[in-house]
C-alpha cells in the first residue's frame, strides 16, 4: 500500500515566518508581509480600468477611510479592524463574490482562521463586535460601489442592485487611487503604523 502524500498546508512569507493555513497562529503574522501582499493582490480580478491593478491595500485605506466617515467617533481600534478587514486575501487572494458562493463554506472558514489570528496579533478582539462589524460591511460596500462604477465598468443601476444606492454624503470628494504597488504598500504601513502607535 502506497503511503499518503502529505499535502502542504503552509506558505513561507518574506519576512520568513511559515503560516500554516489550517492552524494559523498569531506569532506567524507580520504586518510587512500583509502590506506586500495586499499591495499585489488586484481587486475584480484586475479587470479595471487604469495603468495599474486597483489593490486591496488601496481598497483598505479607503474602506478605513470611509468607516471614519460613517462614524466620526470611531475608535482607533476600530479603524484598525477596518483597515485589517481584508488582510487574509494577502494568503488566500481576493476572490469575487461569486468564486467565494461557488467554493461554500470551506472559503468562509479559512477566512475566519485567518482574521482571528490576525486580530489577536495586532491587539483586537478574535472575533468583532457585531456593531462594528456592520458598519465596516458598510464602508466595505460603499468602496465596492464607487469602484464599481469608476473602474470596474457598472452602470450606476448595475451598481446600485449590487452593492446598494449611493451615498453622496459619504463618499463626497474622495477618489480612488491607482498607483504602482510600493507606493499603495507603503501608504498602508504608514497607516497601520499610526494605528499601532495610537492604540499602544
Amino acid at each position: 500500500m502506497a503511503a499518503a502524500v502529505m499535502t502542504r498546508a503552509w506558505q513561507r512569507m518574506l519576512s520568513g515566518r511559515r503560516l500554516d493555513l489550517l492552524d494559523p497562529t498569531p506569532m506567524d503574522i507580520e504586518i510587512s508581509d500583509i502590506a506586500h501582499g495586499l499591495s499585489f493582490v488586484a481587486r475584480w480580478n484586475g479587470q479595471t480600468s487604469g495603468d495599474w491593478p486597483y489593490s486591496v491595500a488601496e481598497h483598505s485605506l479607503l474602506v478605513e477611510e470611509i468607516l471614519g466617515r460613517i462614524d466620526p467617533q470611531a475608535g482607533v481600534p476600530a479603524r484598525l479592524a477596518a483597515l485589517l478587514h481584508d488582510a487574509p486575501e494577502y494568503v488566500i487572494g481576493d476572490m469575487i463574490s461569486p468564486v467565494k458562493a461557488a467554493i461554500g463554506p470551506d472559503y468562509t472558514e479559512l477566512d475566519a482562521r485567518l482574521t482571528a489570528a490576525i486580530h489577536i496579533r495586532f491587539g483586537l478582539p478574535a472575533q468583532l463586535p457585531a456593531p462594528l462589524k456592520k458598519r465596516i460591511k458598510q464602508a466595505d460596500k460603499l468602496s465596492a460601489r464607487m469602484e464599481a462604477v469608476q473602474i470596474a465598468g457598472f452602470t450606476e443601476t448595475e451598481a446600485s442592485r449590487y452593492f446598494g444606492k449611493a451615498a453622496e454624503d459619504i463618499t463626497r470628494g474622495l477618489s480612488l487611487k491607482l498607483r504602482p504597488p510600493m507606493e499603495t504598500r507603503q501608504a498602508f504601513l504608514a497607516r497601520f503604523s499610526d494605528l499601532i502607535t495610537a492604540l499602544n
